[in-house]
């Protein structure tokens, strides 16, 4: 795509002048636009900052250069900007979405979402999206006139369905929502401020979403290469992989193994970012879109891989799967770090006092209420302050090595 094209803004992107508003009207800013305000403000807040210090793969003290959720949320900002830039989106929502993204993580990665979904089964589980509506709606509190960081609706409604509709027309759960609902902090804030669940999202945040994709494919096959938990020869089923590393190898047959894999690492972000211009930018021109809500309404997604590279993105999860996620190493360390977690929330059930007195009070009367309090209070801390708390509170706290 043309250097020119590219930054011409499309007629389905986003436009800040005509955003849909904030839940609290505040005045217009002289130097921001909606959507680089909304940016602004993830930066800022403390969910943010703690994202340094919550488990991507691997736990903090395994390694100082291992993704954190932070790297691997601004890794997801950059593809996410460089996607919207090339397709004519606006980089600044796109920007929003990829930052804000993860602020719902707990602890100890997908390890204390498992956990706590557990803990809050009889009160409709614990998913890290709907928690990432809550934090930027309700538990980050720093403005005076209201809770949460009253971000655009756009922003919201990008957080909310970056993977598709949530529900059908009626109200009906579908997709992974089907069996239990949606989620409680969705639905309910959804009845003060409709994000209309049944439909698609934003062009930017599709390809925000795409984006993680992305980064995730790529850094994981790095973090796990340096780990060692697989070497460069078990790829060779990753026929992309596969095919890359081989050029890497004709084109620089002396070059040592750390830079290949970095090469490696590159080009495949490279051709999947460029995929995704191709296919989406074809998705769009067959669609013919001539407004962001056009996309919305859209049957089918607009974002997304080529059927062979999707067929890519597969075999690349296949294989981390297996080899990186359910590694025993890494196996034995998430469950270590589920019954920690799990251990505090029973703690924190029956003696909320042990909580910082800012969240030891709860309101009697609604039990679920009540247990959701504790998850916000577990779900915000990070790895290390969760296991200082848990070392506090019992006698013998795992090492999580």
């Amino acid at each position: 795509m043309a250097v020119e094209a590219a930054l011409a803004r499309a007629p389905y992107a986003s436009a800040p002048g005509r955003s849909r508003g904030r839940l609290y009207p505040e005045p217009v800013s002289a130097t921001r636009n909606a959507f680089r305000r909304d940016c602004d403000r993830i930066i800022h807040a403390t969910a943010f900052r703690r994202l340094a210090h919550k488990t991507q793969v691997f736990v903090f003290h395994e390694g100082d250069h291992f993704r954190t959720r932070l790297t691997h949320t601004l890794e997801v900002t950059q593809i996410a900007r460089s996607l919207a830039r090339s397709l004519g989106l606006d980089e600044d929502l796109a920007e929003a979405l990829a930052l804000a993204h993860d602020l719902g993580h707990p602890p100890f990665g997908h390890a204390g979402e498992r956990a706590l979904d557990r803990c809050l089964a009889a009160c409709g589980g614990f998913d890290h999206n709907a928690q990432t509506l809550r934090v930027v709606t309700a538990l980050e509190r720093r403005y005076p006139a209201f809770d949460g960081l009253n971000l655009s609706w756009e922003t919201l409604e990008g957080l909310v369905k970056h993977n598709g509709p949530l529900t059908l027309r009626d109200g009906t759960p579908v997709g992974p929502y089907r069996e239990r609902g949606v989620p409680h902090a969705i639905a309910a804030h959804n009845r003060i401020q409709d994000l209309e669940l049944w439909s698609f999202a934003s062009a930017e945040a599709q390809i925000a979403a795409i984006a993680d994709d992305i980064a995730y494919d790529a850094h994981d096959i790095d973090d796990g290469l340096r780990a060692g938990l697989f070497v460069l020869e078990d790829l060779a089923g990753v026929p992309l992989v596969r095919d890359i590393v081989g050029d890497i190898r004709v084109q620089h047959p002396a070059l040592d193994a750390s830079r290949l894999v970095h090469e490696l690492v590159r080009r495949l972000i490279t051709r999947m970012i460029e995929n995704v211009i191709a296919e989406t930018g074809a998705r769009l021109r067959a669609l013919a879109p001539c407004s962001a809500d056009d996309v919305r309404h859209a049957k089918q997604p607009v974002g997304g891989f080529s059927p062979a590279m999707a067929e890519t993105d597969r075999a690349i999860k296949g294989f981390l799967y297996p080899s990186m996620y359910r590694h025993s190493r890494i196996m034995r360390i998430m469950g270590d770090a589920e019954g920690l977690v799990c251990a505090l929330f029973e703690r924190y059930v029956e003696q909320p006092d042990d909580m910082p007195a800012e969240w030891a009070q709860i309101a009697e009367g609604d039990e679920a209420a009540r247990l959701r309090h504790i998850a916000d209070f577990i779900a915000g801390m990070t790895d290390r302050y969760a296991l200082v708390e848990h070392a506090r509170l019992f006698d013998s706290t795992p090492e999580l090595r």
